[in-house]
């Protein structure tokens, strides 16, 4: 019996094995051992290489698809010098006129704004783009389109940047700044110059040429979409600038309406057929109603929706959350408003011309409102001649409840939407120039 060497005793029953059989079997568990000790680095190794190289290539092709596009770019401008071009500036050019991005101006949605200073030793307004769906050359084309604007009441595009995935614009510098903070005071305490009411009637019949010019005057139609206090800017003498293009578009200047895939603006200043497709197509008339509710704002120095009133409990105080409302009924029930405390007979009579155009520009639908041409002769007209427009609709109790809501005056809009629509042309009749308001 030499030949059994092992014995195994599994549940009292004795189990015999040739001799040589425990070596085999401690080998094989070695062996699955040794496997095991290997596969599993093995794996991880090759797991690991796999993301490096998915990685790899996703940069690869992002380089590809962007450096592409770049090139596209630069072809696109060396095939096109003919074309009347801002100076172009490199981004090294850039960062030395701000000194490095020292002197922030603001920020808003579209980009940073930065205080420069040119070689030749004028200020200018730097604005460095963030991120932008755009392709490089529609930048190109609008920067071509913008900068050949030359009109007083337009902010002046003096050159640009565009190298890689880097763009600027640069623009002439408004010493004063934007108009809101001669309008509105912070904590009841205006820190800066205050404006009479002849001031503010000049600088909104300089608004209303420039947004006018923008329309009719080019080449292209520039529609803004974006007329707001904040991007009217004032030059050493008071001179209004409409500025900040990032949310114009450029049409045809045949175009009566127009198509947009995202709601443009800033809420408060807003269309109602940028909600509403069954109001009235797009168009021009859309910057009518921005720049209706800036002349109220100017005309009342407050803002047009006040969502801090002590007591909301009384009618007067609901109606005065939202000011086109209320300024229309105590014109309508005759009563003398006193918009400014020791105002002259002059300035009543401004500020009352201020709102009746005003209330004729914010008209729901887009065919009863004036054309910015129209507007710019109401404002040089005579008060004595405006008729009081229909009651304003579309205030905050009459709207429809909607999911983006009154969130904030300075909230920017860019939801997917569909606003393409019929449009009826804006008639004169519509605005009779009669004495009857007093």
């Amino acid at each position: 019996m030499g030949v059994l060497l092992g014995v195994e005793t599994i549940r009292n029953a004795v189990t015999l094995y040739p001799k040589g059989y425990g070596d085999v079997r401690n080998a094989e568990r070695a062996a699955g051992v040794y496997t095991g000790r290997y596969v599993l680095p093995y794996l991880i190794a090759r797991f690991l290489f796999g993301i490096s190289f998915l990685i790899a290539l996703l940069i690869y092709t992002w380089r590809r698809k962007h450096l592409s596009m770049y090139e596209e770019i630069e072809t696109f401008l060396r095939d096109n010098k003919e074309i009347l071009m801002p100076i172009r500036y490199t981004y090294r050019e850039i960062k030395k006129m701000t000194g490095g991005f020292k002197d922030k101006l603001g920020q808003g949605g579209f980009g940073t704004v930065y205080k420069g200073k040119l070689r030749s030793g004028p200020f200018v307004a730097i604005k460095l783009l963030g991120k932008s769906k755009t392709s490089g050359q529609d930048f190109i084309s609008e920067v071509a389109t913008i900068g050949r604007i030359h009109h007083v009441n337009v902010v002046q595009l003096i050159g640009f940047c565009v190298q890689g995935s880097k763009r600027a614009l640069v623009y002439e510098f408004m010493p004063n700044g934007s108009l809101d903070k001669f309008i509105f005071s912070k904590d009841g305490i205006n820190e800066v110059v205050h404006l009479s009411c002849k001031s503010m009637h000049e600088i909104s019949l300089g608004v209303a040429r420039g947004i006018a010019y923008l329309h009719r005057g080019c080449d292209m139609q520039i529609l803004h979409f974006d007329i707001k206090p904040h991007n009217i800017l004032l030059d050493e003498n008071f001179i209004p600038k409409v500025s900040d293009f990032g949310l114009a578009k450029l049409y045809s200047i045949d175009d009566r309406t127009v198509s947009l895939t995202a709601v443009r603006g800033t809420l408060g200043y807003m269309a109602p057929e940028l909600f509403y497709k069954n109001i009235g197509g797009v168009s021009y008339k859309a910057d009518v109603y921005s720049f209706g509710m800036l002349l109220l704002e100017m005309a009342s120095r407050r803002k047009n929706l006040q969502l801090n009133m002590p007591d909301c409990s009384s009618e007067e105080n609901l109606s005065q959350i939202y000011f086109p409302t209320w300024i229309y009924n105590q014109f309508s029930e005759g009563k003398d408003i006193e918009l400014m405390e020791n105002a002259t007979e002059e300035e009543k009579s401004i500020a009352r011309k201020m709102i009746i155009i005003a209330l004729w520009c914010i008209q729901l639908k887009p065919c009863d409102r004036p054309s910015m041409h129209q507007v710019v002769e109401m404002l040089e007209g005579d008060a004595q001649t405006l008729e009081m427009p229909p009651k304003p609709s579309m205030c905050p109790q009459e709207m429809p409840n909607m999911d983006h809501g009154l969130i904030s005056e300075q909230t920017t809009i860019d939801d997917l939407t569909n606003t393409s629509g019929d449009f009826e042309e804006f008639s004169s009749d519509a605005i009779p120039m009669i004495n009857s308001v007093s």
